[in-house]
């Protein structure tokens, strides 16, 4: 193979702390459980762990909202539990890296409560303060984006929740405290970073009013309702036009470079993904970010082939174009949205979707990020009871819905639990034992357990599947792990006017694999003889989700089942 960096040929695997394994069975996930599980993760895979926010905080944006950036959440373990994971960690070759969260504390950060005590703290600048709210803008969480603190008689912004504080990080103290915190978990050893919500970290110098003739709320409810073709496409421009003055706003690239520096003083190849899919913050390939998520790819109802195409042809040449050429980073599924199995499923044939998604997101060109939880099949599970529900912007919705629009309590459950985030947040299947084997009987769970865990949706009773969908990602991360082709090979797009089947070559310098992804229930006989790559040589099969002879094929013919997966080895 090149001289890749483990970034590269790395498949990364994002775990939810509060939700994978609980290690002291009080019903909530740690540093423990964690390392009991890293054994499981060499088995299925993965090379690279992607921690959530693991720091102490309330905990009303699961995590998000940090009131201690150096240390750990007492309900994850201690600062010596996390040293222990990361120590194990590397004995098992896997690297981590973590959720660092640039925009906003939480407002039990001592910074804040300095900040909000009066005018003339020393920290009183460190956050974004106004005498009288300027404009109309609205938190993407909760409504109002300014709130008022009576001890300054002023107000703060925060394009979150309320209780998550918009740093100001025009304020040279604030970048300081932020790198300090940066270097704190690098001097440990971590691998890097994923940056979360990078675009908020500066706003419209400005202040400029959105246009949008209604509040955050409104516009859920309008985007619930929307029907036609022009409401839809009205919604998505209000959604646009309401947040685009809080986002995008000069100066992000420049800290990126500081924050790129820093890294770079470290050695072994540190790295930051940005949880954006703008590849500007790639910079010149060496100055800022190492990869961007390839949102675009995920931004669709429904997986087809002609998507995929469009997707790669847009997404390569934009990475082709950049002064170091860029690498691709691409993922279906994450703790912010629905999971892949019930997100892009049909409700017909959801298990052969998710199997055909999850070799998508393997072979394409890049870097894959996986979700825990979706190597067995885990699906989106509907809260029943505005009680059961952690994600304070769904109570938020249903409230507001309820009380200042009317929306009968059913209908607005039913809306919020849609679209809240802890559908996907439930915790992890480890067997079919109570609880899912996550915490002991009897113990009630952070979020409540899908009950679907009884019906093999679980670690332990597809370990002993060889037909199991885990045991299907383990050989495929084992073939793309053995196959140069598929770590560092181009992508070449294949019969491109095809509705029914996506096919690919990834093209390495000692091998050239072919990838066919059949997205329909049909039986289909290919011809690839007029593909310049293929035509005149053999197919040697090294994965398929079909049951077929391990014959070797011809580009002439080939019968692909339906639904199917296939992966050849092209050779003379």
């Amino acid at each position: 193979m090149t001289s890749l960096k483990w970034w590269q040929t790395a498949v990364f695997y994002q775990i939810y702390p509060r939700s994978f394994a609980d290690g002291n069975d009080d019903g909530i996930g740690d540093f423990k459980g964690i390392t009991k599980k890293l054994d499981y993760l060499v088995r299925l895979g993965v090379d690279a762990l992607w921690l959530s926010p693991h720091f102490p905080s309330p905990n009303w944006d699961c995590g998000y909202d940090i009131s201690d950036y150096c240390n750990v959440a007492p309900e994850y373990g201690t600062l010596d539990d996390f040293k222990h994971f990361l120590s194990e960690a590397r004995k098992r070759n896997l690297r981590v890296i973590l959720d660092l969260v640039l925009n906003h504390t939480s407002d039990e950060h001592p910074w804040f409560l300095e900040s909000k005590s009066s005018r003339d703290n020393p920290k009183a600048d460190w956050y974004v303060w106004v005498d009288t709210p300027p404009n109309n803008w609205q938190s993407c969480f909760d409504g109002e984006a300014w709130t008022y603190v009576p001890e300054r008689k002023q107000y703060y912004y925060h394009y979150f929740m309320k209780q998550q504080p918009d740093l100001n990080w025009h304020n040279p103290e604030v970048k300081q405290a932020m790198w300090d915190a940066v270097r704190f978990w690098l001097d440990l050893g971590v691998d890097g970073y994923r940056l979360d919500a990078i675009g908020t970290i500066f706003e419209d110098p400005n202040l400029t009013p959105h246009s949008v003739p209604m509040n955050l709320a409104e516009l859920r409810r309008f985007s619930e309702l929307a029907k036609t073709d022009e409401e839809k496409k009205l919604k998505d421009q209000y959604w646009a036009d309401m947040f685009k003055n809080q986002w995008g706003q000069p100066g992000i690239h420049e800290l990126m470079k500081e924050l790129r520096t820093i890294l770079d003083e470290y050695e072994g190849d540190r790295m930051l993904v940005g949880e954006d899919d703008n590849i500007d913050y790639i910079g010149n390939g060496k100055d800022e970010l190492h990869l961007v998520f390839n949102f675009p790819l995920m931004r669709t109802e429904q997986i087809t082939p002609e998507h995929i195409r469009k997707n790669q042809q847009e997404r390569l040449t934009q990475l082709d174009k950049l002064p170091v050429r860029g690498w691709p980073c691409n993922t279906l599924g994450n703790h912010d949205c629905s999971r892949i199995y019930t997100r892009f499923g049909d409700k017909l044939h959801d298990a052969e979707l998710a199997r055909l998604n999850a070799a998508l997101v393997l072979t394409l060109k890049g870097t894959p990020f996986l979700y825990n939880g979706e190597e067995i099949g885990m699906t989106d599970y509907m809260l029943t009871d505005i009680l059961q529900v952690k994600d304070t912007m769904g109570s938020w919705y249903y409230h507001t819905i309820v009380t200042e629009m009317g929306v009968h309590p059913e209908e607005a459950l039913f809306r919020t639990a849609e679209m809240t985030r802890d559908k996907n947040r439930t915790p992890m299947h480890w067997s079919n034992k109570p609880n899912a084997g996550f915490s002991p009987e009897g113990v009630v769970t952070w979020l409540p357990i899908n009950p679907n865990y009884r019906e093999g949706i679980n670690v332990f009773e597809q370990e002993q599947n060889p037909s199991s969908i885990l045991n299907y990602y383990k050989h495929l991360l084992k073939v793309r792990k053995a196959s140069p082709a598929l770590v560092e090979g181009e992508y070449v797009a294949l019969q491109e006017k095809e509705q029914d089947y996506a096919a690919f070559l990834r093209r390495a310098e000692k091998q050239t694999v072919l990838v066919i992804l059949n997205y329909t229930e049909k039986r289909l006989d290919l011809d690839f003889s007029d593909a310049k790559d293929v035509k005149g040589k053999n197919l040697h099969t090294v994965f398929t989700s079909a049951v077929r002879s391990p014959a070797d094929h011809t580009a002439q013919k080939l019968t692909v089942a339906p639904f199917e997966v296939f992966i050849a080895e092209v050779t003379p």
